[in-house]
């Protein structure tokens, strides 16, 4: 019997994408003004940058306990094993809810099988894990199996990014108001990494040409067998500068399997344009 494979919104990879690697997606909320939109379905990344350049400050909101119970009850109705990768518990209560309507569906279905997992991992660093548990799922591996191999991506995934405008993370609480203000009149660009689950401030660089370079060197510093990889790179809005850093990556490492796409609009409303980011594997398995 093949395995279901369920993400949400924050994975980053496109509804085209996840339509044909089989993956189901439940939308994270986006708030802008009084207009409520689910992320990837009612508006897209490019509209939610758009705005954010104009001076919106978009909320953001969990995927809801409703809708985990449609999502994992459509399942075990009809005795369908799945598994939930979800979006970082250190950045969002998305976890904790889907493993609320977990307690309550087993409760009611004790023979229901089914698995959430916190990737500790946000953007393509869970979107990676994703396409491999999806990978895997078409094989025909194990429930076990998915899963195991599904937490060693977790444990073994590496987030490298910066951001255009410390702005935008000093909205999100990221750093003070006075970092923000000196960053800016510097052009200090942050280098930040993800430590259990939570955003960390990495290094500062000054100079946006500098930081692609950084962000390869501290990948060959960490990676392991980086050209035998499926690396991703995330960007706000600037299709031109991933693929620059996608070609520094293929000079320096290597690596020949590389997936582009851009931070989805929930991730971006904290992150903001101009953001780029660099996933790849600190070892790998086996």
């Amino acid at each position: 019997m093949s395995i279901a494979i369920i993400s949400d919104s924050a994975c980053d990879l496109s509804l085209d994408y996840l339509h044909k690697i089989n993956v189901e997606c439940l939308p994270l909320g986006v708030t802008i003004g009084d207009k409520e939109y689910e992320d990837g379905k009612t508006i897209t990344p490019g509209k939610v940058y758009h705005l954010m350049r104009d001076g919106e400050a978009p909320k953001t909101s969990q995927v809801s306990a409703e809708a985990f119970r449609r999502a994992f009850t459509a399942h075990v109705e009809k005795d369908e094993p799945f598994i939930y990768f979800a979006l970082s518990s250190e950045l969002s209560g998305t976890y904790q809810t889907a493993k609320m309507i977990e307690q309550e569906i087993k409760e009611e279905h004790p023979d229901a099988q089914f698995e959430i997992i916190d990737t500790k991992a946000v953007s393509l660093g869970y979107g990676l894990i994703v396409m491999r548990a999806a990978e895997l799922a078409q094989e025909g591996r194990s429930f076990n199996e998915i899963i195991e191999i599904g937490n060693y991506y977790s444990k073994h995934m590496e987030h490298i990014f910066t951001v255009d405008d410390l702005e935008y993370l000093y909205r999100g609480g990221r750093v003070s108001k006075t970092s923000a203000f000196v960053g800016s009149l510097l052009k200090i660009k942050p280098l930040l990494h993800v430590e259990e689950g939570r955003l960390v401030p990495l290094e500062k660089i000054r100079g946006s040409k500098k930081v692609l370079k950084r962000m390869v060197e501290v990948m060959k510093e960490r990676g392991s067998s980086l050209d035998q990889q499926r690396i991703a790179i995330s960007h706000g809005d600037d299709q031109e500068t991933a693929e620059k850093l996608a070609e520094l990556i293929k000079e320096e490492c290597g690596t020949t399997d590389i997936h582009i796409d851009m931070v989805g609009a929930v991730i971006g409303a904290h992150a903001g344009p101009g953001t780029m980011a660099l996933f790849f594997l600190n070892n790998q398995p086996k």
